[in-house]
């Protein structure tokens, strides 16, 4: 597996548990080393400056040792839930948590901060549309990909769950493999699919 090497300040943020503000800050007082992307402003952390200065201030490093990115799991048929869950953790590239409605998931997102949520629009309390809304109406949470899964394929229904932030939709029923291929296309993972 390809580990990534270089950051950028909203990876950082997420990796070390703080605002996206604070790493910039940080970059801009030197307190992180970088570098700026030649003819633009934006700030990239290489790996070994990141792992430095997690140490130095005391995170746990553990997040940037595994390299692998968290996915949320939300959906209520908890067959496919455990086939998801299953099929991810056997990738090796993937570390996930699951549960089963949307009050969880909303509780869920900000305490586990995933790279991508595997969404199901039909959730028993609130759809998930309404997640969308909710994860896109909090900046710290800006990185978070989204994949709506779900039965329905009403082109309107699927624009409206776009325009509410998901980044990609897939129908039910879908190969897993059609997944990890969309799930590595949003996060820029290397796919071997």
């Amino acid at each position: 597996m390809a580990v990534k090497t270089v950051f950028t300040t909203g990876e950082a943020a997420k990796i070390c548990k703080v605002s996206q503000q604070t790493i910039i800050r940080c970059f801009d007082n030197g307190a992180l080393k970088g570098f700026r992307v030649p003819g633009s402003r934006f700030r990239r952390i290489p790996r070994e400056q990141l792992f430095a200065f997690m140490r130095d201030n005391g995170i746990p490093t553990d997040a940037l040792e595994s390299g692998k990115r968290k996915v949320l799991v939300v959906d209520d048929d908890r067959d496919l839930v455990e086939l998801i869950v299953d099929v991810l953790e056997r990738d090796g590239r993937f570390e996930t948590k699951s549960v089963n409605n949307g009050f969880d998931a909303g509780m869920m997102v900000k305490e586990y901060r995933p790279d991508l949520i595997v969404l199901d629009v039909m959730l028993p309390d609130i759809n998930g549309k309404e997640v969308c809304v909710r994860v896109r109406g909090d900046s710290s949470l800006e990185d978070v990909k989204i994949i709506c899964i779900s039965g329905m394929v009403e082109e309107d229904k699927i624009r409206e769950l776009k325009l509410a932030g998901a980044d990609d939709f897939l129908q039910k029923p879908f190969e897993t493999e059609t997944l990890i291929e969309r799930m590595c296309r949003l996060l820029e993972v290397e796919s071997f699919v």
